[in-house]
């Protein structure tokens, strides 16, 4: 075919359609900022040029449905005054609640959860069964046990409780060590640091005062609080391996090691050993003393391979290997690199985390807050990290170690840890000063987002995405006869063709708290075939859903 001049001045004028942009893919964690959230909160370290030690170690952040509209809502800890601070205007802490619709508003207020203290963290749980979740939160000073109302308010209930606990506590942790149905409290206690313990660790190579390391502290005993039943508590620690094991507590979460229905407590302390407390039950007699027993040096999780003590600060555990035993995962400064601990099923353990190339890729950070959690609902067990250097000059004299460090994400595939920080989105390519870690489902979506809290910065809240064309399955456990939030519930679940399962632990992380409701992640399959929950003690039953149904939320009531 020929074409005329005119004919092919026509055709130059016909503008080329530029071809079509790929559809962009969003990130697997998706950053979500305070503009849009309208979370505008940011936690105050009171960082002074005495560098006070409490500074360098808050905030803890929780996700909770403080008002049971089946939405998570967020609680987030600040500083406030002590003996070495005098804030110049008031601080509090944050309750932010979810207006279902990707966005928070502050009822701090109004619901009487402003602290007052120097808050360190929170530890989120129904202690009094009256299906309402109750915040505890832990303080350099006092700690403060608010009771839910069931109206969006609280009522600060510590010392009717007989929880005014006081010096200098970290982590807390809800569970039912004697299976009597209600949840009772372990509280770690760092050093001592009262206002005669104030050291200054003088002069560096800038002629600044720093951090002084832990290692100059005295240790302390940890708390084990004994709940009465009648909303009071009393310290039955006294007497018991965790009052005799002084130590530097900092992280701790409450897991079954060895399957014997009584749950454990594993303890990261900082420069002194962690220690890992075996639930014996009761003694021979039968008599209310409970038996504890300190086994981390055997157990080979209570110090480095070189057998030197480090700086343990955020821990958790979870069945990672799906062995049907727990294990174990404690985060450590900067140098000492972290610990992946797998259950050699005989209460002893293996650390793996070469192996999975978690050592190699935390060498030069110092890691806070953390979680196991199944990210992208394929049922593999996955982990995420929040880092950050506790001494805020460390870059001026470290050529290698920063202050703010990025965050981290592991990928579990054939039995193996994969660090997959590099694809995860814009949020691991940038630093933080991160300390608490919480994760929860803020749109019910299935997806198990992540809430850090920063110290002395804004709370970042990260959206997930992953996961898409995986099937899920929520559960909220109600327990009757165990207690309400059916900590210590063992779940097992079967889709195509694969068999997982999974204990309802309690605590983890550091400083904060997670989403109490269990997320199934059931991969491609289009149908769960069964779901079994065996509740804790004292009822023990198995309850058995089978064909149940795919992506969305269920409750099931102990029977």
């Amino acid at each position: 075919m020929k074409f005329t001049r005119r004919q092919f001045a026509a055709l130059a004028a016909v503008p080329l359609l530029e071809p079509a942009a790929p559809a962009q893919t969003p990130p697997l964690f998706e950053e979500i900022p305070p503009s849009q959230s309208g979370i505008t909160w940011t936690h105050h370290n009171a960082l002074s040029p005495e560098h006070f030690l409490p500074e360098a170690l808050g905030p803890g952040c929780a996700f909770l449905d403080y008002d049971n509209d089946g939405w998570m809502d967020i609680y987030l800890v600040n500083s406030g005054p002590s003996d070495f601070f005098q804030p110049t205007k008031p601080l509090r802490n944050a309750l932010y609640k979810n207006n279902r619709d990707g966005t928070f508003t502050d009822v701090t207020e109004q619901a009487g959860v402003a602290g007052g203290t120097f808050g360190m963290g929170v530890a989120v749980a129904d202690y009094d069964n009256d299906g309402w979740p109750d915040i505890f939160v832990t303080s350099y000073g006092n700690c403060i046990l608010y009771k839910n109302n069931h109206d969006g308010t609280f009522t600060d209930v510590t010392a009717k409780a007989g929880l005014k606990v006081p010096g200098w506590t970290t982590s807390a942790v809800w569970f039912d060590y004697d299976n009597d149905g209600r949840l009772d409290l372990f509280i770690c206690s760092f050093v001592d640091y009262g206002p005669t313990a104030h050291r200054s660790c003088g002069q560096n190579q800038l002629g600044l005062k720093f951090y002084c390391i832990p290692r100059f502290f005295k240790p302390t005993a940890s708390f084990l609080y004994h709940n009465n039943g009648d909303g009071t508590f009393t310290e039955v620690g006294a007497g018991t391996a965790i009052a005799q094991s002084l130590g530097k507590g900092l992280g701790v979460v409450a897991t079954d090691i060895n399957n014997d229905g009584f749950m454990d407590l594993f303890v990261a302390n900082d420069t002194v050993q962690n220690y890992l407390y075996v639930n014996r039950g009761p003694d021979k007699a039968g008599k209310t003393k409970w038996k504890w027993e300190e086994i981390a040096l055997p157990a080979e999780v209570a110090f480095s391979a070189a057998g030197q003590p480090r700086s343990g600060m955020g821990v958790d555990a979870a069945d990672v290997f799906n062995s049907g035993y727990q294990d174990l995962f404690v985060a450590n400064v900067d140098q000492e690199m972290f610990s992946l601990y797998r259950n050699q099923k005989d209460e002893t353990f293996r650390d793996v985390a070469s192996a999975n190339g978690v050592a190699q890729s935390t060498r030069l950070l110092s890691g806070w807050g953390l979680k196991f959690f199944d990210y992208d609902n394929d049922g593999a067990i996955d982990l995420i990290l929040a880092n950050g250097h506790p001494d805020d000059m460390i870059e001026r004299y470290s050529p290698t170690v920063k202050h703010r460090e990025p965050l981290l994400l592991f990928h579990q595939a054939g039995g193996k840890l994969t660090d997959v920080s590099a694809t995860a989105g814009p949020a691991f390519t940038r630093s933080y000063p991160a300390r608490g870690l919480a994760v929860g489902d803020f749109n019910n979506d299935g997806r198990l987002d992540v809430l850090i809290g920063n110290n002395g910065a804004a709370p970042l809240l990260l959206k997930n995405n992953a996961g898409a064309g995986n099937h899920w399955l929520g559960l909220k456990l109600e327990g009757v006869r165990c207690n309400r939030d059916a900590i210590g519930a063992r779940i097992r679940w079967s889709a195509g063709g694969v068999i997982r399962s999974r204990l309802k632990n309690s605590g983890g992380s550091y400083l904060s708290s997670h989403d109490p409701r269990e997320v199934l992640g059931i991969g491609p399959a289009t149908k769960l075939d069964w779901v079994e929950i065996k509740w804790p003690q004292p009822s023990g039953k198995i309850q058995r859903l089978d064909n149940p149904p795919l992506d969305r939320y269920i409750s099931v009531r102990e029977q």
